[in-house]
Order: structure tokens, then sequence, then C-alpha cells
């Protein structure tokens, strides 16, 4: 049986869909330790599972964790290695937010506690993945891994100006056949949103871990400026203005956009 705090709904279809950052459930005995609860779940990918509720309908199965990014981000290198290098990133356990902000009231977790937050948190994430793509894999040819991520569209600290509306991640083509991402690039346009492959976001851990064309996997990543389903405030975020409720109505166009995408993955996957 899976944890409280992973949730895995199966489908038969080649297709899984992630989602790494959805969670701000903190454990009762980290709480405390944060500057505040606010600031712990500042940097959710904050409704992307409502955005995507509709993967299960295409027969597709997704893999959450409740557990806030700021416990244990497990889109990140588990040894600790930098994703971008050279250019500012959170940690597997991150000390700060995206905006540089301290998340702890004293130094943060020390090698033991990020230990035991790897085994508790990080290692059921990833055997819940690799089991689902082992059970697909084993009726399908070839099989879709989807990370679904959003962030604010301007964080001077991580990327200058404006973020486009979708970003598409492959690791610079060596996590999916290019035919997928070319599939994937097509139903994007099909919308009224700008698009940019493998820019400032290439694909965390999770798409370069699994992402193995050559073994039927293929990974790529959606990283969506929150502009695109939410009232985004212009405004620095704080407590009073962040983050704003799911707007449907908003959200309508991009979820048109992505229902495509996932249907363009699925068509991939079944060729």
């Amino acid at each position: 049986m899976s944890p409280a705090w992973l949730e895995v709904h199966r489908g038969d279809a080649p297709l899984i869909v992630s989602f790494p950052h959805t969670g701000v459930d903190l454990p009762a005995d980290l709480e405390g330790a944060y500057v505040s609860p606010w600031l712990a779940r500042k940097d959710a990918d904050w409704w992307i599972d409502r955005l995507y509720d509709f993967a299960a309908d295409l027969g597709a199965t997704t893999v959450r964790t409740k557990i806030s990014r700021s416990v244990i981000d497990v889109n990140r290198d588990p040894s600790g290695a930098s994703l971008y290098p050279g250019q500012a990133t959170t940690e597997l356990c991150p000390v700060t937010t995206f905006d540089g902000e301290a998340l702890y009231r004293g130094a943060g977790p020390d090698e033991a506690e990020i230990a035991r937050r790897r085994s508790a948190y990080f290692e059921p994430y990833h055997a819940a993945l690799q089991d689902e793509l082992d059970r697909l894999r084993a009726t399908h040819g070839k099989v879709v891994l989807y990370e679904a991520h959003s962030i604010r569209s301007v964080i001077p600290r991580l990327f200058e100006g404006k973020l486009p509306n979708f970003n598409l991640g492959t690791n610079s083509g060596a996590s999916c056949d290019p035919a997928l991402t070319s599939a994937a690039e097509t139903a994007c346009d099909g919308g009224p949103f700008s698009l940019i492959t493998d820019g400032r976001f290439k694909g965390g851990w999770t798409t370069r871990r699994y992402g193995r064309p050559d073994t039927g996997v293929h990974a790529l990543q959606m990283e969506l400026a929150c502009r695109g389903y939410m009232d985004e405030p212009s405004d620095p975020p704080a407590p009073e203005n962040w983050p704003p409720a799911y707007s449907a109505t908003r959200a309508a166009a991009m979820r048109a956009t992505l229902t495509q995408v996932l249907k363009a993955c699925l068509a991939f996957a079944k060729a």
C-alpha cells in the first residue's frame, strides 16, 4: 500500500503524468522549523493537479506527492548536484524560496535529516514511478512520462523577463524521441500561448533520470507560467495575494491546449 501522502491513480494507457510539486503538506514535526507555513508553501505548483484533472479520463496514470517541496524536492538530483550549474536554483531540501528568502528559523536540515527525508519521501515517490513505468512497459512498446509543473511568470532571481506560457523540457533532446517533442510543440501551437523548448527549464531530475528513448521510455517536462490558468498578481507574492484562487474561466483555454498535448503524447506512444 502507498503511504497516505503518496497518491497513485492507475490507468491503462501508455502515459504517466507526474505531479512532484503540487503538495503543500508540512509534517507536524517540521512545521515549527520554518519561518512560516506560508513561506514553506509559497513555491508549490499551485492547482496543477486540478488543471490536469482530465488526464484520468484519457486513461493516464497519475503519481502525486502531497508533501511540500520545501520538505524535500522529489525532482532534484538526490546527490545534491545542481541541475543548472551556474544558475540560481533550489536544493534537494531547499533552504530558501525561489526569491532567496530563508525558509528555516535556524540553519536548516543537516546531512542526517536530509537522508531521513530521502528515505521517507523521495525514495517511495520514485519507487512508485518506477513501478508504474514497469507495469505499463510490460504491455506497451512505448510509454511517455509527462512531468507537470508551473511557476510564477516573473522571478528575477531565476530568469530574466516574463516566462513564456509553455516551457517544454526534453534535456536538450536526450529524454525523448524528436517526434514526441514535435508532436507536443504542434499541440501547443494550436492555442493562443507562447512556447519555448529547452529554454530556461530543460527538465528536472525525473525527466533526465527516466527519459531513455532506447528503452521505450520517453520523458518530457512541461513548465507552465501561472498566468495561463490563474489571475497572477503583478505585485510580489505576499500572504494576502498568493496564491490566487484557481480560475476555471482563465484556465479553460489552457486546459483545452493541454488536453491536445496529452492526446499527442498518447498518439505517439500508441503509434
